[in-house]
């Protein structure tokens, strides 16, 4: 079961009007008691917070357009100057507090925000892990790294969750990040660049610290030097003090697997415990947690694996 809990509101957070405007336009088009059904069977708003109290850092106003949701093939987000989290908790006997911050994947342009996203917090809310789910800032800033804005968004939504998780009916314990392509670009570099925040102090929250307690990347990608594929990018980089890795990645991804391969070896080499590392010879890029016919798709098995072998959930 999947349970989608109400939290605490301050004035900062707001509520993802998705009910009433259906019901005002079903009552104009005489649809009243179907859209009333619809609303019985659960259609629960989740509660969506700011992460910025004002413009973003860095960003210029006007320099990105509009806001967009679409599916093509996909649904994708694009255009996000107002970055948000938005909680997924769960209230099943086993959870433990232990949560994590998802990030979906778009090559730094879109956010693959469903497959990727959504239904990602879903799986972890089954498992009895809270979830998050970061709407980070797309497409890439003007004279500014891919992963810069991201990661400002990622490090500012640690030490929210961490604050508003006191006050949780299950208290979050632990605070993990999980990212797909892009996002798991993010997510190593959330777990590998903790000691400085990126960003001014904004407020309490950003006292509380970044560094998630695992993180895990699948199919990351940008992770490679440009210029010698055989190592590690200059802005990867990996310490004794950060957390576990989890790895996915596939032989025949065009993002190079090697990228996983040498940040699990380089974890391995400076002594951090617990990493796993899973390549599959086909499956190809972008595959999400949708099922398939390939051997891939069970990595969310693996995963729940190994989260209750370092003692994340129970199992």
């Amino acid at each position: 079961m999947t349970c989608r809990k109400k939290i605490t509101r301050g004035p900062k957070y707001k509520r993802v009007k998705f009910i009433i405007p259906l019901l005002i336009l079903a009552v104009k088009k005489s649809l009243f008691f179907p859209l009333l059904f619809i609303f019985s069977l659960g259609l629960i708003a989740q509660e969506v917070e700011p992460l910025w109290p004002g413009i973003p850092p860095g960003d210029i106003v006007g320099e990105v357009g509009e806001e967009k949701v679409e599916v093509r093939g996909i649904k994708r987000v694009s255009n996000v100057t107002e970055p948000t989290i938005t909680y997924f908790l769960s209230d099943l006997p086993k959870a433990n507090g232990t949560t994590v911050l998802v990030c979906p994947g778009g090559a730094y342009n879109i956010l693959a925000i469903e497959h990727e996203g959504e239904d990602v917090c879903k799986w972890f809310n089954d498992l009895g892990v809270h979830a998050v789910l970061l709407k980070y800032r797309v497409p890439r800033r003007k004279n500014r790294e891919p992963h810069a804005a991201p990661l400002q968004d990622a490090q500012r939504a640690m030490g929210l969750i961490r604050q508003a998780g006191k006050s949780w009916e299950v208290p979050l314990t632990k605070l993990g990040i999980l990212g797909f392509s892009a996002g798991g670009n993010l997510a190593v570099m959330t777990a590998a660049s903790f000691n400085d925040r990126t960003y001014p102090k904004i407020d309490s929250a950003d006292d509380l610290s970044c560094r998630p307690d695992f993180a895990m990347p699948i199919y990351p990608a940008y992770l490679l030097d440009e210029q010698n594929k055989e190592r590690l990018a200059p802005h990867i980089q990996i310490t004794k003090d950060c957390p576990p890795f989890f790895f996915v990645h596939t032989g025949d991804d065009g993002i190079p697997a090697e990228g996983s391969v040498l940040t699990f070896l380089a974890l391995e080499k400076v002594g951090v415990v617990g990493n796993e590392l899973h390549i599959y010879p086909f499956g190809g890029h972008g595959y999400g947690i949708r099922p398939s016919a390939k051997p891939v798709s069970q990595w969310p098995q693996r995963a729940q694996s190994w989260l209750g072998g370092l003692g994340f959930i129970q199992e």
